[in-house]
């Protein structure tokens, strides 16, 4: 049995913590997202398991020892402002709206190619065959677009389109739009900058 990836979220801001677990939760359902409010819980709790470890910018400065060698595995989670301090870390501004958040972690994934661990593709199901339509339906959903705009887009009904939908989110087990973009995307359907 392969083992779930898991995911470390360690933020002392609760609000903050919360808030990207859910996304992560909702991008990434095939990983196990865990919420630390300091570093010490995280040193804990076995880090050493975790894929990745989105911390929180305060807390990498106090523990900068332990998660610069780390940097292929740490995400660094800024407030918005330019910080050349941290240029050679991946960083996400926290500041800002969940559809670019969500855009930015995609972005990240798609540029570690051969990355050390692979958190996209391996708990989708093998061999799931979308037919021409879905794949159709798919890219425009992951593009963003409603129900009603790729009715007319593809020139079938909204019902059809709903039919569709449902389809393919029972195909591959995906319950979310953001989990069937990182599909799309994985699956070579859609190109990053298209989401």
């Amino acid at each position: 049995m392969q083992q779930r990836p898991a995911i470390a979220v360690v933020a002392p801001n609760v609000l903050m913590g919360v808030g990207l677990k859910a996304i992560l939760e909702k991008i990434i359902p095939m990983a196990d997202v865990e919420l630390f409010g300091d570093f010490e819980a995280f040193a804990e709790a076995a880090p050493e398991r975790f894929f990745h470890f989105f911390v929180a910018a305060q807390l990498f400065v106090t523990h900068s020892s332990y998660f610069r060698p780390l940097r292929h595995k740490t995400i660094l989670l800024c407030n918005g402002q330019p910080q050349p301090a941290y240029a050679d870390m991946h960083r996400i501004d926290v500041c800002t709206s969940e559809e670019t958040v969500v855009r930015d972690i995609l972005r990240m994934h798609r540029g570690a190619h051969h990355h050390e661990h692979d958190i996209g593709g391996a708990a989708y199901p093998a061999g799931v065959q979308l037919t021409g339509r879905e794949t159709e339906v798919l890219a425009l959903v992951a593009r963003g677009y409603m129900n009603k705009e790729i009715a007319d887009r593809l020139q079938i009904g909204l019902t059809t389109v709903i039919s569709h939908r449902r389809n393919i989110m029972e195909k591959l087990g995906i319950r979310s739009v953001a989990g069937l973009a990182i599909y799309a995307m994985t699956a070579g359907y859609v190109a990053v900058d298209e989401l």
